[in-house]
């Protein structure tokens, strides 16, 4: 493929935007090339600046269930933009969306409307802790929830592609207050809180690990968790902002059958436009200014474009067997990756929970952080690079999940898995 439209944009970038990009990941350093740069999409597909197309897993990381561009979403933002992309007050828009995050998750009794992801578990986790009058919250290692400073410790996806566990400018007094653990490891989690009995405000975590691959919660483990912070007082954060709407219209919560008392969403809600929201218990959200004195405030929240696009998204979600259809390509799709590494003699483990998936360059299950191997991400580079020239676009980092659409086609598939079987040969 000829990429020399993209190679000019980045060394135009580099020019004025650090490293070129807008978020580290999307530099491809991990993945040993220069990233390419959008154009338009549609459906399945990303088109570059040099017209070239390429079959889409990543799905602007996570939003884009229902495709590229879907015509309904679209015609939701047009309409919104035609009467005003943002007033900084009250719209019915939000009450509309926040009240199908409710029907959604019986757990959420009030919703905050933000603008990411980010925003989303920065505010809960204050939330948490000025509701409880605690300092100390406790997290997993390779769990990525944004990049406020207190998570930016032992965290997943873009922070641990470029092997920064804990980033220069957070002051340590901030990370002190930042207890970390194994995912998956409820003794060592019960371990750390009885260390610090009394003193930890909420326990967040992915129900669904998305930031180091894909990993599935052990049986056990939310259950665990959630006897764990009724015996303690702690307040359960639940970051749903990958699988909200992704692996079940009710998230992972839903899948699982595991409450938290504050939940963070992102990606879906917003239709692929920039929206987070944390909700939960009333007696929690009801602490949050202007009803109580914990401060947190966004010009940009709920504005009118966002709310459309979500709105529109989730009523698409909703019609009778999505989910089932999702489920179908995904199966499909892990059956055909894993016969072409297995024609290959190459060892691998998919995993995939719904229409997320990872696959990790090592027979041995992945449980946790620990458990990727060190030269994985080495392989992986190597297969990212064959499977863009063959035109499939993955998530350029070994540690970030990937995933289906309702837009993906057998048809793309089935040539996904014949670009798949060269690039495993070719390792």
């Amino acid at each position: 493929m000829n990429h020399q439209q993209s190679a000019a944009l980045f060394a135009r970038a580099m020019q004025i935007i650090p490293g070129g990009v807008n978020s580290p990941v999307r530099a491809f350093k991990s993945v040993g090339c220069d990233p390419i740069f959008i154009a338009r999409a549609e459906g399945s597909r990303i088109y570059d600046a040099d017209g070239n197309a390429y079959i889409d897993y990543v799905g602007s990381w996570g939003p884009m269930i229902l495709g590229h561009c879907h015509p309904k979403v679209v015609e939701a933002i047009q309409q919104a933009a035609a009467s005003g992309a943002s007033f900084g007050a009250p719209t019915e828009k939000e009450i509309v969306l926040a009240e199908m995050v409710r029907e959604a998750y019986p757990n959420i009794e009030k919703v905050r409307m933000v603008s990411s992801g980010t925003e989303a578990t920065m505010s809960a986790i204050r939330l948490a802790r000025g509701y409880t009058g605690r300092d100390k919250i406790l997290k997993f290692d390779g769990c990525y929830h944004g990049h406020a400073d207190s998570l930016l410790v032992k965290a997943g996806s873009g922070a641990a592609t470029f092997g920064v566990p804990t980033s220069p400018g957070v002051p340590a007094d901030f990370a002190k207050y930042t207890l970390t653990a194994t995912y998956n490891d409820l003794a060592e989690t019960r371990a750390l809180v009885a260390a610090n009995k009394g003193e930890i405000a909420c326990i967040i975590l992915e129900a669904i690990a998305g930031n180091m691959g894909c990993v599935a919660p052990k049986p056990g483990f939310l259950e665990g968790l959630r006897q764990l912070c009724n015996e303690e007082g702690i307040v359960l954060i639940v970051d749903e902002v990958m699988t909200g709407f992704r692996v079940a219209f009710g998230g992972a919560q839903e899948r699982y059958g595991v409450r938290g008392d504050l939940v963070c969403l992102g990606k879906i809600i917003g239709g692929g436009l920039p929206v987070g929201a944390f909700g939960g218990k009333r007696e929690i959200m009801e602490r949050l200014s202007p009803e109580g004195g914990i401060y947190q405030a966004g010009t940009l929240s709920g504005n009118p474009l966002a709310m459309s696009a979500g709105i529109a998204t989730l009523k698409l979600l909703k019609e009778e067997g999505f989910y089932a259809r999702i489920e179908e390509k995904s199966a499909y799709f892990e059956k055909g990756m894993r016969q072409a590494a297995t024609a290959a003699g190459v060892p691998t483990s998919l995993q995939r929970v719904g229409g997320m998936f990872c696959t990790y360059f090592q027979a041995e299950e992945v449980f946790n952080f620990a458990d990727v191997k060190a030269e994985t991400p080495k392989i992986f580079a190597k297969f990212f690079r064959t499977m863009l020239e063959e035109g499939i676009n993955l998530a350029p980092s070994q540690y970030e999940a990937g995933f289906m659409s309702i837009a993906h086609s057998t048809a793309d598939l089935d040539q996904t898995f014949e670009a798949a079987a060269k690039a495993f040969k070719e390792l």
